[in-house]
């Protein structure tokens, strides 16, 4: 795809950065989030006031665009698309946000409108659901076996040891960035896997 003729020197460096990742390339995927984490982080801090929400939604920005970088378009900067995802993924938060606070604000005076809170079920679950929810669990086990050492190991340390990326960084001995950027990477490859078992699983239906 042709490159716009008014990008900086620094967008079209981010274009070859980008070709490299959608190559596979992780050293890419490093790159990049470690060029715009920090502004993107402040873009959504100032958007929603609070630290937390705002590295989460950072991360969640940069998955996002990780894994639509085949929808990136050298028409623009890719620091352009990566903050209208950014922007686009925190206004829907705090819509959602703002809904629920709507809804807890409702008078508790009036049945009707506090209906919702009769209707939250149980934490408990029932044995049928337990049993369904160790199957699912099993299966995901399963699939991440499929990944290669590196991404498996990263995928296991979030999600089944349930570690943070500091934890993680520290466990492997991989700067921070890398962590990150290879988490969303393996999710994915994961992702991958789990659509093709998918097809495979429909197929044994037919």
């Amino acid at each position: 795809m042709e490159i716009a003729s008014n990008l900086s020197d620094k967008a079209v460096h981010d274009y070859q950065v980008v070709r490299k990742a959608i190559a596979g390339d992780e050293r890419a995927f490093t790159e990049l989030f470690e060029r715009y984490k920090e502004s993107v982080f402040f873009m959504i801090l100032k958007m929603v006031n609070n630290q937390t929400d705002a590295e989460d939604l950072m991360f969640e920005a940069f998955e996002k665009a990780f894994t639509s970088l085949n929808y990136y378009s050298p028409q623009f900067a890719f620091s352009t698309w990566l903050f209208k995802i950014a922007s686009n993924n925190t206004i829907d938060f705090i819509r959602k946000r703002k809904a629920v606070t709507i809804s807890l604000d409702r008078d508790e005076g009036n049945s009707d409108e506090r209906g919702y809170i009769y209707n939250l079920q149980s934490d408990s679950l029932t044995p049928e659901e337990e049993a369904i929810r160790k199957q699912r669990a099993d299966f995901m086990r399963e699939k991440v076996k499929l990944l290669n050492g590196r991404y498996r190991k990263l995928i296991e340390l979030r999600y089944f040891e349930e570690l943070s990326y500091e934890e993680i960084a520290q466990e492997l001995q991989i700067p921070l960035g890398t962590v990150k950027a290879q988490l969303f990477r393996a999710r994915e490859l994961l992702l991958n896997i789990l659509e093709k078992s998918e097809i495979v699983d429909k197929e044994e239906y037919y």
